[in-house]
């Protein structure tokens, strides 16, 4: 990393990442909130599908000019605020910051703000959890395409944006250069239009043609969606999970809808080719996506797109890390490809990602309360895919933790058939409200399998 300047009072360092120099500013800005140049050129496009990811270093810490507007000046208290000036970039709507070792913390309060690009209008500032990659790769997992996984916070959807100021409070100001790893980047993604061809026809490739096949006899080749099936058509999905035909009815609840990754317009090309598999499903991990709430039904396919991107070109992963998503509307996505029925190896929960199925509600729900119709899909989802593997939801299972910040490696742990991510990790994930409603999500997903 390049040095950096930091000017710091009291017990913590308010700090703005300076990016690099850029062309100049394509659309005028708001008086009171100025936008710098447009930012360069540093974008990282996988394929001629629309949709892409502004990749900007944030080189070194300057200090706030004298005299910004007071509402600019809505920092923690307790030491010298320092910002970036708000910069113009390319059309974005999702937005992290990343960094090069997964293994080292961003020790320190990381905010943006963001300019709506239909109005012009500038958002307060809002936080990035920035808990230290708690979604993860297992250590050693087949993840990566080649380089290594990177740290990062949790996206977060900001809808279509146009400029961009980020600041960061340091934990400690005396320890600035530990506070701050190395190959701190801004990252800003687009998902692309969220056209009716960019989630009914899928691309005509052979990676888009393994992921739907992935799905046989689910669903036809190139289907946008999985149909729903009773308890009794859902007996015949064993099978489909890899198991043996059973010879008497098993408890497993009836199939919900499930969208695609043709359905959402996944761009097949982002991720590595192969599946990977673990060897079976003993547990949920229940997630919050962390992205919050500002979010329609509508636009939860770009949401998914912008978080795949993010977790593929931006943390190095080999898929987007969830295995399921549901939205606010209970519409449940398939998330990592390989088979929505098949235990896909995902990258949810480190630790505990063998052997489990990670599904992320898309919101924040520390303070926000689930919405009724999200926490349904959960039952039903959990209720067909436990089922599959002969699961109790109101049961426990022993699972043995490949290492993280709660239990060590080869820790033998006796963790919910239903678990919230807490419970694998140290982390607020899935919010506090969400994790309160787990107990009545086992009973909804037993009494779903006819226990």
């Amino acid at each position: 990393m390049r040095p950096f300047l930091a000017s710091c009072l009291g017990a913590a360092c308010t700090a703005a990442l300076a990016l690099p120099p850029a062309p100049a500013a394509a659309r005028p800005a708001d008086p009171a909130h100025p936008a710098g140049p447009v930012a360069g050129p540093e974008a990282s496009r996988a394929s001629d599908l629309p949709g892409g990811t502004q990749s900007l270093p944030l080189e070194h810490l300057v200090p706030a000019a004298p005299g910004a507007p007071a509402q600019d000046m809505a920092a923690p208290q307790g030491g010298a605020v320092h910002e970036l000036a708000p910069r113009t970039v390319r059309p974005f709507s999702l937005v992290g910051i990343v960094w090069d070792d997964v293994a080292v913390a961003l020790r320190g309060r990381v905010q943006i703000r963001t300019r709506a690009r239909d109005d012009g209008r500038w958002s307060g500032w809002q936080d990035l959890q920035n808990e230290k990659s708690d979604d993860a790769p297992d250590p050693g997992a087949p993840e990566g395409l080649g380089s290594a996984a990177r740290g990062s916070t949790a996206p977060l959807w900001v809808g279509a944006s146009d400029a961009v100021q980020v600041r960061l409070t340091l934990a400690d100001p005396h320890r600035a250069a530990l506070a701050v790893p190395h190959g701190l980047r801004l990252e800003l993604v687009d998902p692309g239009p969220d056209t009716p061809a960019a989630r009914t026809v899928p691309a005509a490739t052979p990676e888009a043609t393994a992921s739907s096949a992935a799905n046989a006899p689910l669903a036809p080749l190139g289907a946008t969606e999985i149909p729903a099936a009773d308890q009794a058509a859902a007996q015949a999905d064993v099978t489909a999970a890899g198991g043996a035909a059973p010879a008497a009815p098993v408890h497993i609840g009836a199939r919900p809808r499930i969208v695609t990754r043709a359905g959402w317009g996944a761009d097949e090309k982002l991720r590595e080719a192969r599946f990977v598999y673990t060897r079976n499903v003993r547990a949920v991990f229940v997630h919050h996506s962390a992205t919050g709430n500002n979010y329609t039904c509508a636009e939860a396919p770009s949401v998914i797109r912008g978080l795949y991107r993010y977790h593929v070109k931006s943390s190095h992963w080999r898929d987007i890390g969830y295995n399921f998503l549901i939205d606010k509307c209970g519409t449940i996505y398939e998330g990592r490809a390989g088979g929505v029925a098949k235990p896909v190896l995902g990258a949810h929960t480190l630790g505990f990602n063998n052997d489990s199925t990670g599904i992320a509600l898309l919101g924040s729900f520390v303070k926000t309360v689930p919405p009724h119709a999200a926490l349904e899909a959960l039952g039903k989802l959990t209720a067909w895919k436990l089922g599959l593997h002969g699961a109790d939801p109101r049961g426990r299972t022993a699972m043995t933790s490949t290492g993280g910040n709660l239990y060590r490696k080869g820790k033998v742990v006796e963790q919910h058939v239903i678990s919230g991510h807490r419970d694998g990790f140290k982390t607020e994930c899935p919010g506090t409200l969400l994790y309160a409603d787990l107990p009545a999500v086992r009973q909804t997903a037993a009494r779903l399998q006819g226990r």
